[in-house]
């Protein structure tokens, strides 16, 4: 009975060892911060969004100036007047946060920009970590760096730098070293 029990726990262990989950992790920041051009894309919104603000900053100016004028006016308009004045009001306001929306929104300018110009890389990093995970068989690769929860991970398993080269580009110094943490391998 003892033999029959060792001989299933070894059987019991062979199998879980053949059946272990190779998995690893990398750096999704860490890697878009490693792509020139990303950096340039970046830049290219960082300017689209300034130069936008600016423009809703001079219509806000602008509204403002309008309320001011007709405060300052109210007391010697007539009622049609102020009505007409009111609704020009409104009316800009309402076109303010149409421009708003239309730049800035959940599908506005801004956000297909971002779609248009930091999506090919995104695609180009999953492709190369895809790949990755074929070749070297991997059942899981999680990204600790966006919203999933990993507590503690070995740097043993971020493959970051291996994705970099992987797609071509070579890992630029790693600010970890700076910072008391481990470098990257």
């Amino acid at each position: 009975m003892k033999k029959l029990f060792v001989v299933l726990m070894f059987v019991l262990a062979s199998a879980t060892t053949a059946n272990a989950q190779k998995f690893a992790f990398v750096d999704s920041e860490y890697i878009l911060n490693n792509i020139p051009e990303y950096e340039i894309a970046q830049n290219q919104l960082n300017q689209l969004a300034k130069t936008w603000q600016e423009e809703i900053k001079v219509k806000m100016q602008e509204i403002e100036d309008l309320y001011k004028q007709y405060r300052a006016d109210a007391v010697i308009l007539p009622d049609d007047v102020k009505k007409r004045r009111e609704d020009e009001i409104l009316e800009k306001e309402k076109a303010l946060k149409e421009l708003q929306n239309k730049r800035f929104g959940t599908d506005g300018d801004l956000f297909k920009k971002r779609q248009e110009l930091v999506k090919p890389i995104q695609d180009k990093i999953y492709n190369a970590i895809s790949e990755y995970a074929d070749e070297r068989g991997y059942n899981a690769i999680f990204d600790k760096s966006a919203g999933t929860t990993i507590l503690y991970a070995s740097d043993r398993f971020d493959i970051s730098d291996d994705i970099l080269r992987k797609m071509g580009y070579t890992p630029k110094s790693n600010d970890n070293q700076e910072s008391g943490q481990p470098p990257r391998r």
